[in-house]
């Protein structure tokens, strides 16, 4: 069974760089090119995870965590947060919105791998 994750990125080369690292997998990603885009293409499939970028145009990353907290599709999806910013300095708000994970950038693509591969057995297992 393939999962699909939703890549939401307003940086083309930092959205390329992510895909061409998430292309040796076998999720099936769709891309969204800023916060109210994701939001509307996260309203109209279901994404069993979405990667979402801090500071993005339209809609940022924190605003899109509420929004799709308050999706009953995605109450317990994981959505993990990347940002240029301190990690540490926005997890607590970002968890209290509805982040699972707060990422630093430029990502460990290694770590975020990682990351990935543990929340799709932990929802195989559940």
């Amino acid at each position: 069974m393939a999962f699909s994750l939703l890549l939401v990125e307003d940086n083309e080369r930092t959205r390329e760089n992510i895909l061409d690292v998430l292309a040796k997998t076998p999720f099936q990603i769709t891309t969204a090119v800023d916060g109210l885009d994701g939001l509307n293409l996260a309203k109209l499939g279901c994404f069993d995870m979405v990667l979402i970028d801090h500071k993005m145009p339209l809609m940022d990353g924190m605003l899109l965590l509420k929004n799709l907290r308050e999706e009953a599709k995605y109450a317990n999806v994981p959505l993990l947060l990347m940002t240029t910013s301190d990690p540490e300095q926005i997890a607590e708000k970002a968890k209290r919105l509805g982040a699972d994970l707060v990422l630093g950038k430029p990502l460990d693509m290694d770590l975020l791998l990682l990351k990935i591969r543990q929340y799709t057995q932990e929802s195989v297992v559940a």
